[in-house]
């Protein structure tokens, strides 16, 4: 019914940025079946000026500033995959909600119109399946000759935690989940809350990109430069060096385990690392951002891979991206249990529900480390794939999916 559509999809991340995401992931799994065409996160006029994210402005002037080569097949993508710039927007969010607010929202709308346009026209689309991945600030309505077969939202967080988007974040996705033919959402938790606002949300979760991180579990890497030095065990943590992290459990596994290497890979989204002195431990190894195309090797050198998220409300409607990559490597996994979602990968990683737990859990995890442990870590994330999810969504469209039926007591609190 809708699997021949074309997919025009909208995101809050950019094809070129440096952190996963999911929804390029799913854009690029799309895409190998479908025309997919990814509209960039659209840069303001700030950031034009402030010169952030210099590459990506650079790269994109043309489409930025006059609307020309403003779509581009991207190299090493599926060929299905074209990404799309809009021209700059006016930055609003720091407006108070109001006439001043709307008026220049809708000039912003106006421009992602355009955009719109143009990819219908270049190639010649007639029927679309539009897909809004977290950014509920644009595209609150479509010109009537160029509306879509159906209109997704996909929620992948809490916004109301999100400091900077809440301020307008959470009225406009409100409306966005209230306007949308289904909404999908990543966690269990999401998909409860938002059940207030429709009755066509479903549960979508994040997969893993398992050609990357198989690799860790099945040909020999380089070692890492960062890892060259490292003494006895490694601990190993991927992703953002961000709020979400409980950073005094990670000071508490640096003394405790003071024989061992804690080595942290992803970009500094906070300073707290330094706040609580986790960084004065030499046994502590920051390696910075990486592309996700190194992570494999940071993997298969690591003798445990850990979550070590807070607990609190932002983390309890996560279902961590990282929990299927670590899988996918074959690595054992200890994790806090921030979220439903997490605790149901109990019959594959240690979950642990106190600071206590967790240190020991890590000992326990490499200790019983066994090929039988590792084959059945590989099977579970290949459950877990971006394949999956897409034919999950084809079903629920289609009203096919018996997960898409489940009603909302179906994720009551455990």
């Amino acid at each position: 019914m809708y699997r021949d559509h074309d997919i025009i999809m909208l995101s809050s991340s950019r094809w070129d940025d440096n952190l996963s995401s999911s929804a390029l992931s799913l854009a690029k799994e799309f895409s190998k079946s479908n025309r997919v065409f990814y509209i960039d996160h659209p840069f303001s006029v700030k950031d034009l000026l402030c010169r952030k994210n210099r590459t990506g402005l650079k790269s994109r002037i043309w489409a930025l500033l006059f609307a020309k080569k403003n779509c581009r097949h991207i190299k090493n993508f599926p060929t299905g995959f074209v990404a799309v710039t809009p021209m700059l927007t006016i930055p609003v969010n720091w407006l108070k909600e109001g006439r001043l607010y709307n008026f220049l929202s809708e000039k912003n709308d106006k421009i992602l119109h355009l955009a719109l346009r143009t990819v219908v026209k270049k190639y010649s689309i007639n029927r679309y399946v539009f897909i809004n991945i977290f950014d509920p600030f644009f595209f609150k309505s479509f010109p009537n000759d160029i509306k879509p077969t159906q209109n997704i939202y996909l929620t992948v967080d809490d916004i109301s935690q999100e400091e900077y988007i809440s301020r307008h974040g959470v009225r406009l996705e409100k409306e966005a989940i209230a306007r949308a033919d289904f909404t999908f959402a990543t966690s269990k938790e999401l998909v409860r809350r938002n059940k207030l606002f429709s009755n066509r949300v479903f549960y979508l979760p994040n997969a893993a990109d398992i050609s990357i991180f198989k690799r860790a579990a099945s040909v020999i890497l380089s070692r890492p430069e960062e890892l060259k030095n490292a003494t006895g065990k490694i601990i190993c943590y991927t992703g953002v060096i961000g709020t979400r992290i409980n950073y005094n459990l990670l000071k508490e596994i640096a003394i405790i385990h003071h024989d061992k290497t804690l080595v942290l890979v992803g970009p500094f989204f906070t300073t707290d690392y330094i706040d609580t002195g986790l960084c004065n431990h030499a046994n502590v190894v920051f390696t910075g951002a990486k592309h996700i195309n190194d992570l494999p090797a940071y993997l298969q050198y690591a003798d445990v891979a850990i979550i070590p998220f807070e607990y609190n409300q932002l983390t309890k409607s996560i279902y961590p991206l990282k929990i299927n990559e670590y899988l996918a490597a074959g690595k054992p996994v200890v994790s806090t249990a921030f979220s439903e979602d997490i605790r149901d990968f109990e019959n594959v990683a240690y979950v642990a529900k106190t600071n206590e737990e967790f240190l020991y859990f890590i000992d326990l995890a490499i200790k019983e480390n066994t090929m039988q442990k590792r084959v059945e870590r590989i099977n579970e994330a290949a459950r877990n794939t971006w394949q999956n999810r897409v034919e999950t969504f084809w079903s629920v469209l289609e009203g096919q999916s018996k997960v898409a039926v489940l009603p909302v007591e179906a994720f009551s609190k455990k």
